[in-house]
């Protein structure tokens, strides 16, 4: 296994073209996957080597999730965050999870950038990390993923609220726009307008019905968001 420099994720799912298909677009966000399509090798691989995240599918052959679960917390003594995967939707199923130890739980089918964003917050969590960001009077919680402008509640699509999470993060540096594509879609990019419709209901979004504006357009360098002299992001 080599190391991932967002981090190493061992990915546990039995049906391979969707192992494939979170494996790719992980890897394309600069995580290292290893993979695992029973919960017996699922067991080993976590036993002998190092993650920083497992995502864990609950329906597998051999040993299912929550018994992969509960033996590696239980017997292993294995505190590596643990991100449940499944078509249940069940609050009972997600109770199940949480009583093994999984961390969090996310139901099939799923938007990718919601997941990593899940597994960015376990992640943050276990290293210590700060949690969120502000700008201004603008703040999100990478954790539950929320987002304010002062006491205002603003809610997101995922691939607004991830847009938002990268021009926060760089804040008050400028993003260029392939860069902004780069890390959405990886090499799988949309057409020309479809960044440009997003930042538009992201404009939308953020600073229509407010007296300022955050968010930036440099023409031919790309965009960014600042709060007003010095501003920069804090973390918490």
């Amino acid at each position: 296994m080599t190391s991932g420099r967002q981090g190493n994720i061992l990915l546990v799912e039995d049906h391979p073209d969707l192992a494939e298909t979170v494996g790719d677009y992980l890897e394309a966000k600069g995580y290292a996957v290893d993979f695992a399509s029973d919960g017996l090798l699922a067991m080993h691989l976590a036993v002998t080597q190092t993650f920083d995240a497992i995502v864990l599918d609950i329906m597998l052959p051999g040993l299912n999730g929550l018994e992969v679960c509960r033996r590696l917390r239980k017997d292993a003594q294995l505190t590596t965050p643990i991100l449940m995967l499944t078509a249940r939707d069940q609050l009972d199923d997600k109770l199940q999870g949480f009583d093994v130890g999984a961390d969090d739980y996310l139901v099939k089918p799923f938007e990718m950038p919601e997941l990593v964003a899940r597994i960015d917050a376990l992640i943050r969590r276990n290293r210590g990390l700060a949690s969120t960001y502000a700008v201004g009077d603008l703040k999100m919680d990478l954790d539950t993923m929320e987002v304010y402008r002062g006491d205002t509640e603003i809610k997101l699509s995922r691939t607004l609220f991830e847009i938002l999470r990268i021009l926060l993060r760089e804040s008050p540096k400028v993003v260029p726009r392939d860069a902004i594509e780069q890390e959405l879609w990886g090499d799988d990019l949309p057409d020309s307008d479809t960044l440009r419709s997003h930042l538009y209901n992201l404009r939308r979004a953020i600073d229509r019905p407010f007296d300022t504006s955050l968010i930036e357009t440099l023409a031919g360098r790309g965009y960014r968001i600042r709060g007003g002299k010095g501003d920069s992001p804090s973390g918490e």
